[in-house]
């Protein structure tokens, strides 16, 4: 598996067809860290830990992608979440009999994802986990024994970036089974309508970031203005893992 190392993470360098294959035939943790979420790597422990032990991560962040270039004079493929749970979703469809479970955040995204999954035609093999509202440490023994009770293929976590990467490293340290757990961010709220479609040449040209702030300036105006830092932070470090800052 070809990889760039960004920031100390392990960014899976291929195509996102290849990407699927390998999380569907291994297993493990799969990251999708966003722009402004790169940011924490040096104030959460936990989910800088998670980012760094994930079995594979891929760059969804267009601002990433072009600022290694311009740094590094290296490549990156850049692989959105939304992308990649869209091929995910095509490679389930023709596997009928492998078994997944989606982890939502609430009852109303439970409702959404159900018709969303009758739509594709994936309800036959769907189990679905509402999550509970998660402190900074995430820990959920229930999960854990649900899961080990009847191991699924896949575990797609859609809860929100910053605590999924939590709750899939939890996973991943404490399950028996050895499912693929896919942390794809905003990608299946952007599928189910639990949050405005990101048209597919918005996505292509890097533009998805830009839509969201549109629609919700007051939720996401905060958190990309975090992320102006991120050229700062990859000149500076570039490969290296930056440091945990003191508390």
């Amino acid at each position: 598996m070809t990889t760039e190392t960004i920031l100390g993470i392990h960014f899976f360098n291929g195509t996102v067809d290849e990407a699927v294959d390998v999380m569907s035939r291994n297993g493990g943790l799969l990251v999708v860290p966003a722009a402004p979420a790169l940011m924490k790597l040096q104030t959460d422990e936990g989910y800088r830990r998670a980012l760094v032990s994930a079995d594979m991560a891929i760059a969804d962040s267009g601002a990433m992608v072009l600022l290694w270039r311009i740094f590094t004079g290296r490549r990156v493929e850049r692989i959105s979440g939304l992308k990649f749970l869209k091929h995910l979703v095509a490679q389930l469809g023709s596997r009928p009999n492998e078994r997944v479970l989606w982890i939502v955040p609430s009852e109303a995204a439970h409702e959404r994802t159900i018709d969303w999954l009758r739509h594709v035609n994936l309800t036959g093999s769907a189990d679905f986990y509402v999550a509970p509202r998660y402190g900074i440490d995430v820990f959920d023994a229930e999960l854990v024994a649900r899961i080990d009770s009847h191991p699924p293929a896949h575990v797609v976590v859609g809860i929100g970036g910053g605590v999924q990467e939590k709750l899939g490293f939890f996973l991943k340290e404490n399950l028996r089974a050895r499912p693929a757990i896919h942390c794809i961010g905003a990608a299946l709220a952007f599928l189910t309508g639990d949050q405005p479609p990101i048209p597919m040449w918005a996505d292509r040209f890097y533009l998805g970031w830009l839509l969201r702030l549109l629609r919700q300036p007051r939720i996401f105006g905060p958190r990309y203005l975090s992320a102006f830092k991120l050229p700062l932070l990859i000149f500076r470090y570039k490969g290296a893992l930056p440091p945990l800052s003191a508390k």
